[in-house]
């Protein structure tokens, strides 16, 4: 039987490694970390941020009211106040939504090939 090596999933991601998730500056996800209750990353002891796989998903959500949707920072922080829930199922309808139509265009592209 051949040797399959494991998959290692990492636990926590460093700043730099999130904000090429998003596609945004590292500023801006410390600003975001400052305004926002939700987002609380582990520090260690030099001060490092270190986002868990949970951390990424509110600031993705984040990233979808703030900058795809428009909302202020202020109506983003109601919105996670009020019913994050509901939000993030939003978003994950959208993201669906988005992959689908995405797999359409790809399939009109080699269909017109």
């Amino acid at each position: 039987m051949p040797y399959k090596k494991p998959k290692i999933e990492k636990i926590f991601y460093s700043i730099g490694e999130v904000a090429v998730m998003i596609g945004e500056n590292q500023s801006l996800i410390r600003y975001w970390e400052n305004q926002f209750d939700a987002l609380k990353p582990h520090k260690n002891k030099k001060g490092t941020r270190l986002f868990t796989q949970e951390d990424i998903v509110t600031i993705k959500l984040i990233h979808h009211l703030v900058k795809e949707r428009g909302l202020t920072i202020k109506g983003a922080q109601q919105k996670l106040k009020d019913n994050k829930e509901e939000t993030i199922n939003n978003f994950e309808i959208v993201k669906r939504l988005q992959d689908v139509r995405q797999q359409l265009i790809e399939i009109r592209d080699e269909l017109e090939d």
